[in-house]
């Protein structure tokens, strides 16, 4: 069975940082050979690509919206993605997801909200 399980989350004020965390279970072969992505939903708008990484993280890329803020990390051997948050804006602001475009399912998200 397929887990995903996003946290790290939270609310904080414009210029702040969260570092979220995406533990995975349950896939066929070993987290290792899954490309990962992050997206985000804001209230209202489509799921956006926030960043992606590949197997063993030589090959990032990053939505223009965030790059120079945003960290993508993989630990393959706790089976965890990571993002690191910083200078956070209120157009961060929404429920943010992490997924292997290989596998047709996604999490619950942890919601990032970004307010003075």
């Amino acid at each position: 069975q397929v887990q995903l399980v996003e946290s790290g989350g939270g609310s904080v004020q414009p210029g702040g940082s969260l570092r979220l965390s995406c533990v995975v279970s349950g896939f066929t072969l070993p987290f290792s050979n899954y490309v990962m992505t992050w997206y985000r939903q804001a209230p209202g708008k489509e799921r956006e690509l926030v960043a992606l990484i590949s197997s063993y993280g030589d090959n990032i890329n990053y939505a223009d919206s965030v790059k120079g803020r945003f960290t993508i990390t993989r630990d393959n051997a706790a089976n965890t993605l990571y993002l690191q948050m910083n200078s956070l804006k209120p157009e961060d602001t929404a429920v943010y997801y992490c997924k292997s475009p290989s596998i047709n399912f996604w999490g619950q998200g942890t919601q990032v909200t970004v307010s003075s």
